[in-house]
């Protein structure tokens, strides 16, 4: 039992690291079963016993995952970041997917202004006839581009 107590006191359970790091539980096994986070070692009763190195890695993968990187450019990124690198490769990940959002961002705007468009054509009340119900039948090649 000694041993036990003593893992448990140099480490975190998978419940604080939770906590500190902001990611579920679920999230946690999950990135561990990805290989985004290494197995961390057990006690003599089994329990996952996180570190310093868990803490910062999941810190790592939860920032990368709010600025909007997939899982797979999330393992490229910690392939780099764990020493496979140079900075020029780190940044080549980074336009690439800035690419991705400006493209993102054009489609939405593209969205708001059809939507926009189609809102300030109807009346409201209770008319038979909906342009907002005719734009969605409507054929998409008939929507305002850019």
């Amino acid at each position: 039992m000694k041993g036990t107590t003593k893992a448990r006191a140099a480490g975190l359970t998978i419940g604080a690291l939770s906590r500190r790091t902001g990611c579920n539980i679920e999230t946690i096994r999950f990135y561990e079963k990805q290989g985004l986070v290494p197995a961390p070692p057990r006690t003599e009763g089994g329990h996952r016993v996180y570190g310093e190195t868990h803490l910062r890695r999941l810190g790592f993968i939860r920032r990368s995952r709010d600025v909007g990187f997939t899982l797979d450019e999330v393992r490229a990124l910690l392939r780099l970041a764990d020493g496979h690198h140079t900075c020029a490769e780190v940044q080549a990940l980074a336009l690439e997917h800035l690419d991705s959002v400006r493209r993102t961002i054009a489609d939405l705007q593209r969205l708001e202004r059809t939507l926009s468009e189609t809102a300030d054509r109807c009346v409201g009340g209770d008319a038979p006839n909906c342009p907002v119900l005719e734009t969605l039948f409507s054929d998409v090649s008939a929507w305002p581009r850019d």
